[in-house]
C-alpha cells in the first residue's frame, strides 16, 4: 500500500467514524492488523486518531477490553510526538488506561472457575465392540464435523468487538455480519464439550423401498403404540421371524425401511467375529448393527452394543439427538437414564456386581432412536455425523434449587 492509497484509506475510515457507521470498527481494526501504520506513511497524529476512534468504537463489553486497552496504549505511546501533546490530555489518556485495565481484571475476575480441591471425577465406563472408534476416533470427526461447520469467517471474528452505534438497515454488507451460530458460547459448548455418537457408515430411513444404500436393508411396521419386523420375499411382505405372509402394501404409510452402506471410515478396522468369509469387510460391521436393528413405536432403535457404567447417586444421563440432526430429516428420542437398565435378564443383572469395579455403579444401555420428520420421506445420515448426544448430568438428588431472596435480603432493603 502506497501512502497515498494509505492516506485515502484513512480518510474513508475517518469518514466512516464521523458518521457513526457500524462498519468503522471492523474494518479499522482490520486495517492496523494488517498493515504498519508508520510505515504505509501515515503521520502520527493521523495513527493517534484511528487508534482512539477505534477504542472508543469498542463494545462497551469487559470481554473485548483486551483489544481497546491495545488501542489506548498504541495512542498514548504515540501521543508524545503529536501536536495533541499536552499535560491533561496525557493524564486523561492515562485514567482511560488505567480504568480499562481494572474493568478487565473484575472481568477476568469473574470469569475465573475456581477449582474444587476435593472434586472427585466421576467415572463413566463404556463397554462397546469397538471403543477404539467410538470413544476415541469419533469424538475428533464429531469436533472436526462441528468446527469445520460453525467456523468463524475472519470478518465476523472482528466484527464480534463492536456494537453500540444505532444499526441501519444493512444486510448486504458482509463487514458488519456477526450474528452467526459459531459466535455463541453455549450454542458451541453443546456440540463441542459433549460426547457423540456416530457410524463408520451411511444410514437411510425412508418410507419407500426404491434406492436402498448396498449393504442390507431391515423393514418395519411401525406406528404409535406397535411395531413389527418385516422381511420381503417371492413379492410379499411377510414377519422377519416367523415368515408369515402378510396382506401390506409396500406404499403403507407405517412402513419404514432402513438401509445402510459400508464401512466408509478409513480408519475403522472393527470386524465382528464368526461373521461369514464371503461378506466384503467393508460391510461385515454395518450388517451386524443393521440385525440389531429393532422399533419401538414409530422410532427404529440403532443399537451399537453401548453399555454405560455411572454412579447413579451423583449422576443421570441425558441421551438425545445431536443437536444438528433435524437438518438431516430426523429426529431422534431424548431420554434420561438415572438407574440401571430395567428390561435385563437375572443374569445381567447378578453379573452387575461380580467385578470390584462395579462396586456402587449401574448400567445402562444408549441405543439411538431415530424417526422421520412430519413430511419426511427419506432422509440419509452420512457417516462419521454426530446421531446422538450424551450430556452426563447431576442427579436430581445432589442438587437443589434456592430462591435468591431466602439467602440475603436485596440491597436496599431493610433487614
Amino acid at each position: 500500500m502506497t501512502p497515498q492509497e494509505a492516506r485515502a484509506h484513512y480518510n474513508f475510515l475517518m469518514t466512516l467514524c464521523i458518521r457513526k457507521e457500524e462498519s468503522f470498527g471492523p474494518l479499522a481494526l482490520t486495517f492496523m492488523r494488517e498493515h504498519d501504520l508508520q510505515q504505509i506513511g501515515l503521520t502520527p497524529e493521523e495513527q493517534f486518531n484511528l487508534y482512539m476512534a477505534t477504542a472508543e468504537s469498542f463494545a462497551p463489553e469487559p470481554k473485548r477490553y483486551t483489544h481497546k486497552l491495545e488501542c489506548l496504549q498504541k495512542a498514548s505511546d504515540l501521543l508524545p510526538r503529536t501536536r495533541f501533546w499536552e499535560p491533561g490530555l496525557a493524564r486523561q489518556l492515562l485514567q482511560d488506561i488505567q480504568k480499562t485495565g481494572a474493568d478487565l481484571e473484575v472481568y477476568n475476575q469473574a470469569m475465573r472457575v475456581p477449582r474444587a480441591h476435593d472434586l472427585k471425577a466421576q467415572r463413566l465406563i463404556v463397554e462397546t465392540e469397538a471403543p477404539e472408534y467410538f470413544l476415541d476416533l469419533a469424538q475428533k470427526r464429531a469436533a472436526a464435523y462441528y468446527q469445520n461447520k460453525y467456523r468463524l469467517p475472519q470478518e465476523a471474528k472482528t466484527a464480534q468487538h463492536f456494537g453500540g452505534t444505532p444499526k441501519k438497515f444493512e444486510p448486504e454488507n458482509v463487514t458488519i455480519h456477526k450474528e452467526f451460530p459459531g459466535a455463541c458460547a453455549p450454542f458451541m459448548s453443546a456440540r463441542t464439550n459433549a460426547f457423540h455418537l456416530l457410524l463408520p457408515f451411511d444410514l437411510k430411513i425412508s418410507r419407500a423401498p426404491e434406492d436402498p444404500l448396498e449393504a442390507g436393508v431391515r423393514i418395519f411396521y411401525a406406528t404409535v403404540g406397535y411395531s413389527y419386523p418385516l422381511r420381503y420375499e417371492m413379492g410379499k411382505l411377510c414377519g422377519y421371524h416367523d415368515g408369515q405372509m402378510l396382506e401390506i402394501a409396500l406404499d403403507d404409510p407405517n412402513l419404514v425401511f432402513v438401509s445402510v452402506s459400508g464401512v466408509k471410515e478409513p480408519e475403522f478396522n472393527y470386524v465382528p467375529s464368526g461373521s461369514a468369509s464371503d461378506v466384503p469387510k467393508e460391510f461385515v460391521y454395518p450388517m451386524s448393527v443393521l440385525e440389531h436393528i429393532g422399533s419401538l413405536g414409530p422410532f427404529i432403535q440403532v443399537s451399537c452394543k453401548f453399555k454405560v457404567w455411572f454412579d447413579a447417586s451423583v449422576l443421570s444421563l441425558l441421551i438425545q439427538g445431536a443437536p444438528d440432526l433435524a437438518e438431516y430429516g430426523v429426529q431422534g428420542a431424548c431420554g434420561l437414564m438415572t438407574r440401571t437398565y430395567a428390561s435385563d435378564r437375572v443374569e445381567a443383572y447378578a453379573e452387575s456386581f461380580r467385578e470390584p469395579w462395579q462396586e456402587g455403579l449401574s448400567y445402562n444401555f444408549v441405543n439411538m432412536h431415530l424417526g422421520l420428520l412430519p413430511g419426511i420421506q427419506s432422509a440419509v445420515i452420512p457417516y462419521n455425523t454426530p446421531i446422538f448426544t450424551i450430556y452426563p448430568v447431576l442427579a436430581r438428588q445432589a442438587y437443589k434449587l434456592e430462591d435468591r431472596l431466602s439467602l440475603s435480603p436485596p440491597s436496599g432493603s431493610p433487614r
